[in-house]
């Protein structure tokens, strides 16, 4: 991995000198725009919109549009003069319960690694930070923008993580929060059976990008000629007329699933449905009272 950025920790009185590394990076097919003729790469050129000169890049600068439709044209010189308190330090603010912070805040990772000089420095906070099971809420400026960042560890090495400000989240604001709606008992109680029977630790190696590695073998079977086969359809499920019915088949799909053996095909439900399972007609009926019994929930804004 290359730095991209080097400064310190400010923790009190303590510096901590620091290189900043991305901690992702996105794994895209990236392609290229081309002449569909004969492969050619598209070209494009900065071109004004007043005189219709090819503008070379040293002479362009950066423009706010007013809203009368006026331009205000600012250059690097305007820049530097800005005021940017952080601009090669990482300052800690405070410290508090990771579960605290809404993970909506979060924008980019990084790492952090010491100097050869400041690796002590480095390991005592790492270590004091792991110990106290919260995280360090900073202030940083990278790429000429200030931005509020936590620090927290893991695998032994910090993580920057920086952060949108609360201004820069937008409010959800659709109808459907405005509504009454009814949830039953038996719809929340089949629901939470669901979710309780899809419980399992998370291991994010069980996963990967399936769409990615189709797309590479569309490309890998264009070099070698082959005929590319489209991908077969899956036909998607309609909406559940029977949403007791639904969550029903779902945790027992689920459970077999989890079992091992093979899941039945899932049906839309219409109508009403029965429990073929139970074999009781006196708990049948029970279940039928419960689900008649309406417990209302009405969704509200947050505040």
């Amino acid at each position: 991995m290359r730095s991209i950025w080097k400064g310190a920790i400010s923790f009190g009185l303590v510096t901590i000198p620091v290189k900043l590394y991305s901690a992702t990076e996105q794994k895209d097919v990236s392609f290229h725009q081309v002449h569909r003729a004969d492969g050619g790469r598209i070209r494009y050129k900065r071109v004004c919109q007043l005189d219709g000169e090819e503008i070379p890049y040293a002479d362009i600068a950066k423009g706010y549009e007013l809203a009368t439709g006026e331009m205000v044209v600012l250059t690097d010189e305007d820049f530097e003069d800005l005021p940017l308190t952080t601009s090669r330090r990482i300052d800690v603010l405070q410290f508090t319960p990771a579960e605290q912070i809404d993970p909506i805040y979060f924008a980019k990772s990084y790492y952090l690694e010491p100097d050869a000089q400041g690796a002590k420095p480095y390991v005592l906070l790492r270590d004091a930070l792991e110990s106290s099971g919260q995280v360090a809420v900073v202030q940083v400026a990278l790429r000429q923008r200030e931005s509020l960042a936590t620090l927290r560890v893991r695998d032994g090495v910090f993580v920057l993580e920086t952060m949108l400000w609360p201004d820069e989240i937008r409010a959800p604001d659709f109808e459907f929060l405005e509504e009454d709606i009814e949830v039953r008992a038996q719809e929340l109680k089949m629901a939470e059976s669901l979710i309780s029977t899809m419980e399992s630790d998370f291991d994010p190696s069980e996963y990967h990008d399936t769409y990615r590695e189709a797309l590479q073998h569309v490309i890998e079977a264009k070099v070698e000629g082959k005929e590319v086969v489209p991908a077969a359809e899956e036909e998607e499920a309609g909406p559940a007329v029977d949403l007791m019915a639904a969550l029903r088949a779902s945790v027992e799909a689920a459970k077999r699933e989890r079992e091992g053996a093979p899941a039945k095909p899932r049906k839309a439900a219409s109508g009403k449905a029965k429990d073929t399972k139970t074999g009781s007609k006196a708990d049948t009926a029970k279940e039928e009272k419960e689900e008649k019994a309406p417990a209302r929930r009405k969704t509200r804004k947050s505040a």
